[in-house]
C-alpha cells in the first residue's frame, strides 16, 4: 500500500486539496509508480535526513519541515528525501541501505506492514534504549495500541518505531440512496459508531439497492493481491472469529512454532458468506441466512480504485475502502458526491469478541494500514534525529499534518478535538475512523509473510469466485501454510 493519503482543508501555506489529489493518488491502493530514490548529490552530514513519501515531499515538504521545527526541532536542519512511491520498492531500497551500513537517511518512514521484518532482522535502532522514559510512556499511554504494536519487537516488547499516521478502512455508503429506502439522519448517526452484524448490514443493503438506482450493494477488493490477504479477507475472517495462526498473539511469530488455523469452521463460514454475496442464487456453497447478489462478481478482479469508482459512479450502494476514498469521492473527484450524501460506518461483524473461536478476534475489524518513523542505527546525527522524532510526537504536529495533508492522527484523543473535526471533508468522519482504529487488526508480518500472503489471496479468491469450494480452498490453504511455516 502506498502511504499517500487524503488531504484536509486548505491552510495558508498548504497546497489545495485538488492539487493534492492529483499528486497523491490512492492510499491503500497498489501504487504502480516507482521513482528513483536518493539520487543526486549526497546530503550534508549536518542535516537530519528523513526518508519519506515522495508525494508528501513534493506537495507539502516545506510545510512538514516547518511543522517539525515549530514543535521541538527548532534549530535543526531537516532534509526530506523522497523514496519510492511503491511500498515494496521502498522496503527493498531501505533493506539495501541498511545492509550497506549507510549513515543516511537518519530516519525512515516505514510501512507498518513490513517494519517488523526490519525489527526481527535487527536492522533498525531500538527506541526503548534511545528515547527518554517520558517519551516511551507517551507512546504507551496515548497512541492506538494495535498500531503501536506493529512497531514493537514481538519477543521483548521494545519499541522500534513511533507511529506517524494510521490508516483504517470503513464501510462507505451513499446516504442519498439510503434515504430512498426510508433511512434518515438518525439512522446514519447510529451507523457511524455502532457496528452492525453482517446479516443486518446485508438486509439493509438489499433494501437500499431495491429502492434506489444502485445496480448492486457492495463494491470491495478481492483480486489475487496483497490487499485481499492483508486486509479485506483479514477483516471478514477476523469478524467471524477466525485467524490465520491461532489468534492475535501469534501475528508476528514465532514462525514454525504457532498453529495454522485456516481449515477451521469459522474460516470456512466467512468464505461462504462472501461467496453468497457474489452468487446469483443459493447453492451448495452459500449461506441461506444471507441474501445473494449483494456484491458484483467483478470484485474478484478488483482493487481499491475499482471499488472507489463504482460507488462514485452510482453503481454501488456501499464500498469497503480506505479513508483516501472518502476524500476523493467527496472532494477530489471531477463530479464529487456531497458530504451530506456520503456516509461511513465500521466494518460489519459476524460474531462478538466473546463468541470468537480464535483469541483476539471477533467484532468489527478494520485492517491496519499506516506508517512509522524509525531511526537508522548508523546515523551520525542520532541526538538531533531523536529530537525530530519527539517533534512528530506532539499533538500540534499530528493535528497539523491532518489538516495539511490528511495524515490521520495516531492518538485516539485527537479524534475528538475541535481542530480535527473542523478539517473538511475528513473531519465529518472522525468518530467512525476512531471506532475502526480501536478495532484494528494487523497483518501477520514475518519474513515468510510474502509467500503466505500470495497463497492466501489465491485460495480465498478461488473460493469467492466459485472456482473452488470454501472447504477445499481452506484445506489447501491449511496445507500450504503449514508447508511454509515448517521450512523455517
Amino acid at each position: 500500500m502506498s502511504d499517500t493519503h487524503s488531504h484536509g482543508d486548505d491552510t495558508g501555506s498548504s497546497v489545495s486539496r485538488r492539487t493534492f489529489v492529483k499528486a497523491a493518488g490512492a492510499s491503500g491502493a497498489t501504487a504502480s509508480l516507482a521513482g528513483c530514490i536518493y539520487g543526486g548529490e549526497s546530503s550534508s552530514e549536518d542535516s537530519v535526513v528523513w526518508g519519506i513519501d515522495p508525494n508528501a515531499e513534493e506537495a507539502v515538504g516545506d510545510e512538514i519541515v516547518s511543522l517539525l521545527q515549530e514543535n521541538g526541532a527548532d534549530g535543526i536542519d531537516i532534509e526530506l528525501q523522497p523514496g519510492d512511491e511503491d511500498t515494496g520498492a521502498r522496503r527493498d531500497t531501505y533493506t539495501n541501505l541498511l545492509q550497506a551500513g549507510e549513515t543516511q537517511p537518519d530516519l525512515f518512514l516505514m510501512d507498518n506492514g513490513w517494519v517488523n521484518v526490519f525489527i526481527q532482522r535487527g536492522q533498525i535502532a531500538n527506541l526503548s534504549e534511545e528515547l527518554e522514559d517520558d517519551d516511551l510512556s507517551t507512546v504507551q499511554d496515548e497512541y492506538f495500541e494495535a498500531f503501536t504494536d506493529t512497531a514493537r519487537d514481538p519477543e521483548s516488547g521494545d519499541l522500534f518505531g513511533v507511529p506517524i499516521f494510521p490508516d483504517y478502512p470503513t464501510m462507505q455508503y451513499r446516504k442519498d440512496y439510503a434515504r430512498e429506502a426510508g433511512y434518515d439522519e438518525s439512522d446514519f448517526d447510529q451507523w457511524a459508531t455502532e457496528p452492525m452484524t453482517w446479516q443486518e448490514w446485508a438486509e439493509i443493503t438489499e433494501e437500499i439497492v431495491a429502492a434506489s438506482d444502485a445496480e448492486y450493494g457492495l463494491a470491495t477488493q478481492w483480486d489475487i493481491y496483497e490487499g485481499t490477504s492483508c486486509c479485506t479477507w483479514n477483516e471478514v475472517m477476523s469478524s467471524f472469529g477466525g485467524a490465520y495462526f491461532g489468534g492475535r498473539d501469534n501475528l508476528f511469530g514465532p514462525v514454525g512454532d504457532r498453529p495454522v488455523t485456516a481449515d477451521e469452521p469459522e474460516f470456512i463460514e466467512g468464505l461462504k458468506m462472501m461467496r453468497t454475496f457474489v452468487a446469483e442464487e443459493q447453492g451448495e456453497h452459500t449461506l441461506e441466512e444471507y441474501p445473494t447478489g449483494i456484491a458484483t462478481p467483478d470484485i474478484t478482479s478488483w482493487a481499491e480504485e475499482d471499488a472507489r469508482k463504482a460507488i462514485l459512479d452510482g453503481e454501488a450502494a456501499m464500498q469497503r475502502n480506505w479513508p483516501y476514498a472518502i476524500n476523493l469521492n467527496t472532494d477530489g473527484a471531477e463530479d464529487p458526491i456531497p458530504v451530506e450524501d456520503y456516509g461511513a460506518m465500521p466494518i460489519p461483524y459476524a460474531v462478538s469478541e466473546d463468541e470468537a473461536a480464535q483469541p483476539g478476534t471477533g467484532g468489527t475489524t478494520a485492517a491496519l494500514g499506516g506508517w512509522h518513523i524509525v531511526l537508522n542505527p548508523n546515523s551520525q546525527n542520532k541526538e538531533q534525529a531523536l529530537e525530530v522524532i519527539r517533534a512528530t510526537m506532539t499533538d500540534e504536529f499530528n493535528l497539523g499534518m491532518f489538516e495539511l495533508y490528511g495524515w490521520i492522527p495516531p492518538k485516539p484523543s485527537l479524534f475528538e478535538t475541535e481542530e480535527a473535526e473542523s478539517v473538511e471533508p475528513m473531519g465529518n468522519y472522525m468518530q467512525t475512523l476512531r471506532v475502526a482504529g480501536e478495532n484494528a487488526m494487523p497483518r501477520p508480518v514475518t519474513p515468510v509473510w510474502p509467500n503466505e500472503s500470495s497463497l492466501i489471496a489465491e485460495e480465498v479468491n478461488a473460493a469467492v469466485a466459485g472456482d473452488k469450494s470454501p472447504e477445499d480452498a481452506a484445506a489447501d490453504l491449511q496445507t500450504g501454510l503449514e508447508d511454509i511455516e515448517s521450512q523455517e
